[in-house]
């Protein structure tokens, strides 16, 4: 009779945990929320400051800050357009032509990549994304973020800097924030679509 009434109990037991683990199914990892693709979450509070770099023959662009609070980390965004000095039949298809494009010589016309190019897309453009060692004249060396995309023989062109840790978090941020449609609408005006 004790091995009965052992069992029953075990077996008890044993419902009742599956119950209160079946309640909270992310104790054990079942069930656990899909993360939200990028394209789905809150857009990241970018504020515009004043364009630190001097004139030069692209003219200013625009400056944008993340704070830590907001985007996880401090990002600083760099973005402006290059009116016909994109490669009109391929785009931005290659890292030759990232190179070629991005706004690195704001810091310094040293620079190599660390990483291969990555695809990205903004809206309807494409493009690559690709970080780089950036040697900074009496500074030491930065990691620096270079992304751009294209629209016919125009490109626009995104600098982006954040640790080197947290420049992949820091990508994600940017995207979602320039396909939003704010900078969107900017990036067709300054395209002239």
């Amino acid at each position: 009779m004790s091995r009965i009434r052992t069992a029953i109990l075990v077996l008890a037991l044993g419902i009742a945990v599956a119950g209160v683990l079946g309640k909270d199914a992310v104790t054990v990892g079942v069930g656990t929320p899909a993360p939200e693709p990028a394209d789905t979450l809150a857009p990241p509070n970018f504020v515009e400051v004043k364009w630190p770099f001097p004139r030069d023959q692209w003219g200013d662009g625009r400056a944008f800050r993340c704070a830590a609070a907001d985007c996880g980390v401090e990002v600083s965004l760099y973005l402006r357009p290059k009116i016909g000095f994109c490669n009109c039949d391929t785009g931005v298809a290659d890292e030759a032509e990232l190179d070629r494009v991005a706004d690195l010589e704001l810091f310094s016309p040293k620079f190599y990549g660390l990483t291969h190019g990555d695809e990205i897309q903004v809206g309807q453009m494409r493009g690559l994304s690709r970080t780089y060692q950036v040697d900074i004249p009496y500074d030491r060396p930065r990691p620096i973020l270079a992304m751009a995309f294209n629209q016919n023989c125009d490109v626009m062109v995104a600098t982006v800097v954040a640790p080197l840790d947290q420049l992949p978090s820091a990508e994600r941020q940017v995207l979602i924030f320039l396909k939003g449609e704010p900078m969107l609408t900017w990036a067709r005006g300054q395209f002239g679509v």
